[in-house]
């Protein structure tokens, strides 16, 4: 790898329906970052729901940390840290040449399959794609980490 390549990724997506565009807390549009609140927006984001938002119980949360586990496993991935909050999911994951949003949708995907079998009955577990962000030292992935492991109760 080069002196630009990241020796890992911190990937973040939320739940179905818990961060709309338009959001009080800001939001991030593909392609065009960090967008302000705007509540028009959301309201019509909301109305085009084609079901409840979801936020996960602590046996689902459980459940997706180990598929999450089990699956960089499979694919001989380095999991750094993961932790799934009821609604988002952080993942610190270094997956060699294996482009990050190739990691994200993976991850998505077997997490999806595990929360089906929990409860078949929904269409949509996570929004749209996530973050990803590129981590390129030592100190920065020992600082993602700490934050995933440590921080997200404080």
């Amino acid at each position: 790898m080069t002196s630009d390549s990241p020796i890992a990724f911190f990937l973040t997506w939320v739940t179905y329906g818990t961060w709309l565009p338009g959001d009080a807390r800001g939001w991030v549009e593909y392609k065009h970052g960090w967008q302000r609140p705007s509540g028009n927006l959301e309201a019509d984001c909301e109305s085009r729901m084609s079901e409840d938002s979801i936020r996960l119980r602590n046996d689902q949360r459980r459940a997706v940390e180990a598929q999450i586990k089990e699956t960089c496993r499979h694919r001989d991935w380095v999991l750094h840290a993961v932790n799934c909050r009821s609604n988002h999911v952080h993942v610190l994951v270094s997956a060699g040449n294996t482009p990050p949003k190739k990691v994200r949708i993976d991850l998505k995907a077997y997490a999806t399959r595990c929360l089906n079998a929990l409860d078949p009955s929904r269409d949509n577990w996570w929004a749209e794609r996530g973050s990803i962000r590129w981590v390129h030292t030592d100190n920065d992935l020992e600082a993602a980490a700490i934050y995933v492991i440590d921080r997200q109760d404080r």
